[in-house]
């Protein structure tokens, strides 16, 4: 650990020493903080850090100043760690100021340093900067599980994953046995080693650079005022409305609640804590809509918990069935819900996708739900001393504008204080207050809603039933035909992210694929159920088409050629959480085409995520989604099988999945699939070059628009300033028609309206000019984009590669182009532009009816 430059034997000690230490939660950091300090400074054991804390001794003739920060979570990446987590995190290196000397990252060695730790890591280290690496020492805890072993061979033996995050901190790594409190040796020789930081870095420490930390503690003034005014305001509210509720209904007979919200987010807790249940939860996903019942004091308490939807995807891409019972759940407690409550977790960050998630998802109830809405922020433990006031403005406006939609009510349950009757005592206050501002009514559900559902159900069942039934026919009739093969091979296609490496896993019974990291294809081979199997993982494609690349699609290709006799089954992995939809149809076509169509009588259709369908059938899974999701089926043959991969142990599902492959083998004569790989080779550059000219029209496209756009703003801004002209009397004869009569007949009451015309016209002369110097630059730097050179320097609209031979592209876009401009082009309430509208949208004669309504008031 010497640097190279220091002489031999020359130390520095140095008479200060600054540590921060940070890490996941439970590594550790507070026990190693104590460690250090040679005694109990920092709280240890079940609770967590949830602020930084500064302690500060006096050990071997050093003053020492360690800094106990908070731990972040194992399963967050950067995005979804609250914005107030962050600012704190980069402003812990000033809470020793000048700043620290070393960072001891905490690493436990009784746990995997998996792929998922790394990068949480790296996210985390990247809101200090990549200078933070210089100022780094892994402090490895529970050094008592190595044993025998030195921490060398345990780095060896963990992986990559470790291996990196030493060599990223330059081998500079120290071991811990805090059970052993008395070997006050291993506290030296991490202090000799952070004294070998510091000279490795000229005796400077680590500091935030004055831009960034007065950026942050004004960003941290901003919320924290704004946070008090909320605060302030809810206070007030909740004064108003309980001085109209009566004292004989402050406790109400009956009261009955929807919870709503996200997987994972905590709702069945937040259920069980206002029922007073203590039992441990199972941890199964909630899949139904359920009711349950109870007492709290003289009031009846019905609370309905329902299926939690994927954090930050709209209901579009939720599956139907969580989707009924979402709307289902108002109807499990006649004659209807008094409110409803929103979790949230405090632990997470919030931010547009997924306020569109939760708004798409509580709106299948109708839009008069959010009247009878509270927020209840989950995990409190984990706001620690800040407020929840605090969170939400420190959040953004994504989240500030859902508390708002929400009237303003909120509340924060610390589900690991279940015996903190006061947090539920004040909860069933607030909802007694939203009953009371509701006229002490409750939510009327629409029951024609209820009978459709219903109605679905049986039809849905019905067609379910149809066929499932012809499924198994289909089966008996091949496996009279079929026989055990004594060799299988497999390869696996399907998005990112569906769960095609974890199926590879679990079929071979082995951790042999890496979820989430195969950037080419990868081979493994086991002895499964008496049979060789050999399974292909493929790269899965990405979600948005643009981001699919030629060289993925290539690897994709090559892996179906890597068995040379061929594979026996192409298996179509899609996942039963998410809906499955056209766009995803879309994607699937694209890459099964480059195949050719001889790859469909070799495709089977593997669920994955089977933990997902709970009580519900596969059939009725199928025949309730998308109409998608039932060509792909069709399109297969009535092929398909569910894996869940969380029970790895059950060897019956793979069983099951070879025996339906060897019945596929044989309906197919016992042939396998082989493509022709130049013949998919050729396809996915014919593809490539097609994307490239959608991409180059949908340019042009927009730039055509930008054109219209600014010319109607041009217009516009013409006509004001004849306005403007004609309102000052400027102006004489036929153009004094351009002002309202309205407006002309008042002239002459007083300047004073005058004054308000000739303002309100000057600024939006202002707000135009400024709208039409935003969009000449965008119009320009659209221009020039289209005409961007490829790697080969050559510009797509251009490239003869990228071109089909037939068409002069030019001619096609101008035909194109010619044909929209005589086309009304708007945008709709979603912001996408579109066509064919009778009139463009935000540019009538609405500020004469504006000016004219204002003056029409002063009158």
């Amino acid at each position: 650990m010497r640097s190279p430059l220091q002489a031999p034997g020359e130390s520095t000690v140095l008479p200060e020493v600054r540590l921060i230490l940070i890490g996941e939660r439970w590594a550790g950091k507070s026990v190693s903080g104590n460690t250090i300090l040679r005694e109990e400074r920092f709280e240890c054991g079940r609770t967590r850090t949830s602020q930084t804390e500064v302690r500060q001794a006096e050990a071997e003739g050093r003053r020492l100043v360690v800094v106990d920060a908070p731990g972040w979570s194992r399963s967050l990446s950067l995005t979804e760690i609250p914005e107030g987590d962050k600012r704190r995190f980069k402003l812990n290196a000033s809470r020793c100021s000048p700043g620290p000397h070393a960072f001891l990252l905490v690493v436990p060695v009784d746990s995997a340093f998996s792929a998922e730790s790394r990068r949480t890591v790296e996210e985390h280290m990247k809101l200090l900067g990549e200078r933070v690496w210089r100022h780094t020492v892994v402090l490895f805890t529970c050094g008592d599980f190595l044993g025998g072993k030195t921490i060398e061979q345990h780095i060896e033996s963990e992986g990559d994953s470790l291996q990196w995050l030493t060599k990223r901190c330059r081998n500079r790594y120290h071991v811990f046995n805090n059970k052993d409190r008395t070997d006050y040796g291993q506290v030296t020789r991490l202090l000799r080693k952070v004294d070998e930081v510091a000279w490795d870095n000229g005796g400077k420490c680590y500091q935030v650079d004055e831009q960034t930390l007065s950026a942050i503690q004004e960003k941290q003034r901003e919320v924290a005022e704004r946070a008090g005014e909320r605060r302030r305001r809810s206070e007030e509210q909740r004064r108003q409305i309980k001085r109209l509720i009566p004292e004989d209904r402050k406790t109400l007979p009956e009261l009955r609640v929807v919870l709503l919200g996200s997987r994972t987010v905590g709702k069945t807790s937040v259920g069980n804590s206002i029922l007073g249940c203590k039992e441990q939860e199972d941890g199964i996903r909630t899949a139904r809509s359920v009711a349950r019942r109870g007492f709290v004091g003289k009031t009846e308490i019905t609370v309905v918990d329902t299926p939690g939807w994927w954090k930050g995807f709209s209901a579009l891409d939720t599956p139907g069935a969580t989707r009924e019972e979402v709307i289902r759940s108002q109807f499990l407690c006649p004659p209807g819900p008094h409110v409803f409550l929103l979790a949230i977790d405090a632990d997470a960050s919030f931010n547009a996708n997924h306020l569109d998630a939760v708004t798409s998802h509580v709106e299948l109830l109708g839009e008069d739900v959010w009247e009878r809405t509270i927020v209840v922020f989950t995990r409190g433990d984990w706001l620690g001393t800040h407020t929840a006031e605090e969170y939400i403005e420190g959040e953004g406006e994504a989240l500030r504008s859902l508390v708002d939609r929400c009237g303003n009510r909120y509340h924060v349950v610390n589900n690991k204080n279940a015996d903190d009757g006061t947090q539920i005592a004040e909860l069933l206050e607030k909802i007694t207050e939203c009953v009371a501002v509701n006229g002490w009514d409750y939510f009327a559900p629409d029951y024609k809603v209820f009978q459709t559902i219903q109605e679905r159900r049986s039809s849905v069942v019905e067609a379910a039933q149809t066929r499932q039934s012809q499924v198994v026919a289909k089966r008996k009739f091949l496996r009279d035909n079929s026989k055990e093969l004594p060799e299988l091979s497999v390869v696996l296609l399907g998005q990112k992210t569906f769960g095609k490496s974890a199926t590879g896993n679990t079929l071979l019974r082995k951790e042999v694929f890496a979820p989430s990291e195969n950037e080419s294809c990868q081979v493994e081979k086991g002895e499964v159920a008496r049979r060789l199997v050999t399974v292909i993982d493929t790269p899965g494609w990405r979600r948005n088409p643009s981001d699919c690349t030629k060289e993925r699609d290539q690897e994709i290709v090559r892996g179906l050629s890597l068995n040379p006799s061929g594979v026996h089954a192409v298996l179509l992995v899609v996942p039963l959480d998410l809906t499955f939809r056209d766009a995803q149809r879309a994607a699937l076509q694209e890459h099964l085409d480059l195949f050719g169509a001889g790859v469909w009588k070799h495709a089977l259709v593997l669920f994955t995520y089977g933990d997902n369908l709970a009580d519900e059938s596969v059939e009725e899974h199928i025949e309730r989604g998308h109409a998608a999701l039932r060509w792909l089926i069709d399109k297969c043959e009535n092929r398909y099988h569910v894996m869940n991969n969380a029970k790895k142990a059950d060897a019956g599902q793979a069983v099951e999945l070879f025996e339906k492959i060897e019945e596929m083998v044989a309906g197919n004569g016992g042939r396998l699939f082989r493509p022709d790989i130049d013949d998919a080779r050729r396809r996915i550059e014919e593809n490539f070059g097609r994307r490239q000219l959608k991409l180059v029209l949908k340019q042009r496209l927009k730039e055509e628009y930008m054109k219209r756009e600014l010319e109607l703003m041009k217009g516009f801004r013409k006509t004001l300033v004849q306005l403007q002209e004609v309102a000052k009397g400027s102006l004489t004869g036929p153009k004094s028609k351009l002002l309202p009569k309205s407006l002309g007949s008042k002239r002459k009451d007083g300047k004073e309206k005058e004054d308000i015309l000739y303002s309100k016209i000057d600024q939006e002369i202002e707000k135009l000019d400024k709208l039409i110097e935003v969009k000449l630059s965008t119009l320009l730097q659209s221009s020039m984009d289209i005409f961007l050179p490829d790697l080969k320097g050559e510009s797509p609209a251009s490239s003869p590669a990228l071109l089909p031979e037939r068409e002069n592209p030019t001619s096609l876009f101008d035909n194109v182009l010619g044909w929209l401009s005589t086309l009304q082009i708007g945008r709709n309430f979603d912001n996408q532009m579109t066509l064919n509208f009778s009139e463009t949208s935000g540019y009538r004669s609405v500020v004469p009816y504006e000016l004219d309504s204002e003056l029409e008031e002063q009158s």
